[in-house]
C-alpha cells in the first residue's frame, strides 16, 4: 500500500542509503588497493599526499553522484550527469597519474 507511508518511505530511504554505502565502500576499496600493493611491491610508491588527493577525488565523486541522483528526477539526466562525473574523474586521475594531456598537474 502506497498510503502506508511509514513503511514505504522507510524502505525507499533504506534503498537510497544502501546504494550510497555501497558507493562509499567501492571508493574505499579503490583507495586501499595501492596501499595493499605497496606492501608487496616497490613499483607502487604513493605518498600521503597521493592518498589525500585520491580520497578527495573518489569521495567527492561519490558525494556528487549521490547528490545528483537525489536531485534529478529523469533517469536519462541522472545517467548523463553521473556518467560525466565518472568521465571527469577518470580523466583527472589519468592526468595526475601519467600526464596524458601534458598539463602542469601531471605526475613525474
Amino acid at each position: 500500500m502506497i498510503f502506508n507511508s511509514g513503511r514505504w518511505c522507510k524502505k525507499q530511504t533504506n534503498m537510497k542509503m544502501n546504494s550510497f554505502v555501497w558507493m562509499l565502500l567501492l571508493a574505499t576499496v579503490l583507495l586501499l588497493t595501492p596501499a595493499v600493493a605497496m606492501l608487496f611491491t616497490d613499483e607502487v610508491r604513493w605518498t600521503w599526499g597521493d592518498f589525500l588527493v585520491a580520497a578527495f577525488l573518489l569521495y567527492g565523486s561519490v558525494f556528487m553522484a549521490d547528490w545528483i541522483w537525489r536531485k534529478l528526477t529523469s533517469m536519462r539526466d541522472r545517467l548523463l550527469v553521473c556518467g560525466a562525473i565518472l568521465i571527469l574523474l577518470l580523466a583527472l586521475w589519468l592526468e595526475l597519474a601519467v600526464g596524458i594531456f601534458g598539463s602542469p598537474l601531471a605526475g613525474s
